[in-house]
């Protein structure tokens, strides 16, 4: 009997269906021979600081830099049950080979692997490898498995990725932290480029001065031309003068036919960014509408980075079609169409997943309950599958030159011969009531007819002044598009990933940056904040720079292949955390308390560091996880932090009772107790705080 393992139960499900495992077990299907379970995405992580010494629990610059010489795992809390039936299924006796059916890409070998080697298995590995969960796919993915072996190097590529993560965020959110003993300041390769792209730009706008331009414009008989942009109006007056009351001639009329090639299919990336600008959707809101129209069998799975469907589909891709066209009124031609849908294929850009499109499961939408945001995802989905296989967009391209006195003007016009793709397009901001997007040239009208050599009178000129534009604020359409471009000249066309974060990943990062305190949102804008600014101003270039994710994947793409050592890369990673620490040891006094750290409010019971004030309440600077903000569930005010790390007694009211009732209490502090607790994420929360002596008052009369 053989073990399938699948990164996800959904996955499982599929492959169980077509390899007959349809028996129900516990965390399982079984049947035909075969054993069907699933992961949850990561269920073995690597651990934290702390597991390979106690010492690590307090953030110090003298414990820097932190680098296992053996690295340990441990099992995600929320996940631990589900690793205990894959490592007694994997154990099992009657179990003779393990089949690694998780995504196929460097992540998929990494959570399998792990979960392999955390669970002590040592049974041969076979490896499925496809790029669609279409049911002809996964029969001849089972009929052509491969030896596990010939992952391993793409295995090694991925612990590399994992642990230079690891040494290079932990060390540097540590080093300046506690460098400035202020709030956590989060060092990451992708997140840190990410800000710093945020800065530039910013620091771009700020310092932009507007600079007032001129053109002269020539009106006749509903034609209007434009000269050359003029830095100077008297220059511009001048030419007004000389043309006043003379003939203009049309020097050249140059017509040409032109189209716009269709869109492709949507990645997440691009779903996310037209999403954003259309609706106003944030990058992880569009996630989430999209996974539950997944888990709803409503669309295909979200998380890709391509943009096509693979080879196999096709009959797919014309069903879904015909369902989109019947289901949705706005998307149907009353003439025949000519539809490209080989146009939308191309496995050699399937990676992991292929592109996102409507399941025909959507014919039942009337069924189901979507929310409105669901709901709009799925037409813009519905919709790009149309666009996508549509004729091109076609127009023809009128350009003239008409001279003056020696000037030259230019007029620019078109006339759409065929609307092909755009019909649709428009069809759908109809049906949604939202305004079509204005791209340059969108607003040209036909030129009236002009012959070259003709001449014309009564032409009226006049000066019309403008201003130079700064670049516009990032907003997350545009900043999801620089991600993904970041770096992409440095990185090689075979490399796996490109660009800053994956499709999957980028939405976390910019909600962290906002969480964090380093973005803000101002309607579609993102803005750095004044912390945000002042972190890139006290970080390195190289960890500032997108070259670091480029140069990374270059190597890792060459671990895969067998070419380059993974000792190699890993003992660059050590050297360079050994150097930015050993390199950043010292911060100039006037810059300790840049990021609002203050004065102190006492000294830390359990360390000796100083007790700041932070977002969410005191603490210690040294991370000694000395925790001082609250007593009893209240909130201590600055003065009354002071007097308990002075020996003094506080005085605090409404406490609650355990009856539900509320009194009054002196609290003296009387030594220091560990404490734990579990967040609603699943995520261990572990500290210390003062245990407290009480005394009540004197009650009157």
């Amino acid at each position: 009997m053989e073990l399938v393992i699948t990164e996800k139960p959904s996955v499982a499900q599929s492959i169980a269906q077509v390899i007959g495992a349809r028996e129900r077990g516990d965390g399982y299907l079984k049947g035909n021979g075969y054993i069907v379970s699933w992961c949850y995405g990561h269920l073995v992580e690597l651990a934290t600081p702390d597991a390979y010494d106690e010492r690590y629990q307090r953030w110090s610059y003298n414990t820097l830099p932190i680098i296992p010489s053996d690295w340990k795992y441990e099992i995600k809390k929320d996940t631990r049950a589900q690793f205990k039936i894959l490592k007694r299924l994997m154990l099992d006796g009657n179990v003779t080979a393990i089949v690694c059916a998780t995504d196929a890409g460097r992540e998929g070998e990494l959570i399998f692997r792990l979960v392999y080697e955390q669970a002590g298995c040592t049974k041969p590995i076979k490896r499925l490898w496809i790029s669609s969960m279409e049911e002809n796919a996964i029969r001849d993915g089972f009929d052509h498995l491969r030896p596990g072996a010939e992952y391993d190097n793409l295995y090694a590529s991925a612990l590399c990725r994992q642990e230079a993560d690891w040494l290079v965020g932990l060390n540097g959110t540590r080093l300046f932290t506690v460098l400035y003993k202020s709030k956590v300041l989060k060092v990451g390769r992708v997140q840190t480029p990410t800000l710093a792209m945020l800065v530039e730009r910013e620091a771009t706008i700020s310092g932009f001065q507007k600079t007032p331009y001129y053109t002269v414009h020539l009106n006749a008989n509903g034609l209007d031309a434009v000269s050359e942009k003029l830095s100077d109006k008297a220059k511009a007056e001048n030419i007004v003068s000389m043309c006043k009351g003379r003939e203009a001639q049309i020097r050249s009329v140059i017509s040409e036919d032109k189209n716009m090639v269709q869109p492709r299919l949507y990645d997440l990336t691009s779903l996310q960014r037209d999403a954003n600008r259309i609706f106003g959707f944030t990058a992880k809101k569009t996630l989430e509408y999209t996974q539950s129209l997944y888990e709803k069998k409503l669309c295909t799975y979200p998380r890709t980075d391509s943009q096509f469907l693979s080879d196999d589909m096709e009959d797919t891709a014309r069903r879904v079609l015909a369902v989109i066209e019947s289901t949705y009124s706005y998307l149907r031609d009353d003439r025949p169409r000519n539809v490209d849908i080989r146009r939308i294929m191309n496995s050699k850009k399937v990676s992991d997943h292929h592109a996102i499109i409507p399941t025909v499961q959507i014919e039942n939408i009337h069924n189901i309950q979507l929310s409105e945001g669901e709901q709009k995802v799925l037409s813009l989905l519905a919709t790009r599958v149309v666009t996508a296989t549509a004729d091109r967009y076609e127009y023809k391209s009128v350009k003239a030159e008409i001279v003056c006195e020696g000037q030259t003007f230019t007029a620019s016009g078109k006339t759409v011969t065929n609307e092909g793709w755009k019909k649709y397009e428009a069809a759908f901001r109809n049906a949604q009531r939202v305004k079509a997007d204005k791209e340059e040239g969108d607003d040209a009208k036909p030129l009236p007819y002009m012959s070259e050599g003709a001449y014309l009178a009564d032409a009226v000129f006049s000066v019309i002044e403008g201003f130079t534009k700064p670049l516009a604020h990032f907003t997350e359409d545009s900043l999801l598009q620089a991600m993904e471009k970041a770096g992409a000249s440095d990185t090689n066309d075979d490399a796996e990933r490109k660009g800053l974060g994956t499709p999957a990943t980028r939405a976390d990062i910019i909600e962290k940056l906002v969480k964090d305190g380093f973005v803000k949102r101002e309607k579609k804008q993102m803005i750095p904040t004044e912390d945000g600014k002042k972190l890139i101003s006290i970080l390195p270039d190289e960890i500032k720079s997108p070259k670091l994710t480029a140069d990374w994947e270059n190597t890792l793409t060459l671990i895969a292949k067998g070419e380059y050592p993974a000792q190699r890369f890993m003992d660059g990673i050590r050297n360079m955390v050994t150097e930015l620490v050993k390199n950043n040891s010292t911060v100039r006094e006037e810059n300790k308390n840049m990021f609002g750290s203050g004065d102190a409010l006492g000294k830390c019971p359990k360390c000796g560091g100083d007790v700041i004030k932070g977002k969410f309440g005191a603490y210690c600077s040294e991370r000694c996880g000395m925790t001082v903000g609250k007593a009893m569930g209240k909130t201590l005010t600055d003065e009354q932090v002071k007097d308990l790390l002075e020996g003094k007694k506080i005085y605090l009211t409404e406490l609650k009772s355990k009856k539900g009732g509320t009194y009054n209490a002196y609290l003296t502090a009387d030594g220091i107790e560990d404490y734990s607790f579990t967040k609603d994420d699943g995520t261990d929360i572990t500290g210390y705080r003062f245990k407290f002596k009480m005394e009540f008052p004197k009650r009157e009369g």
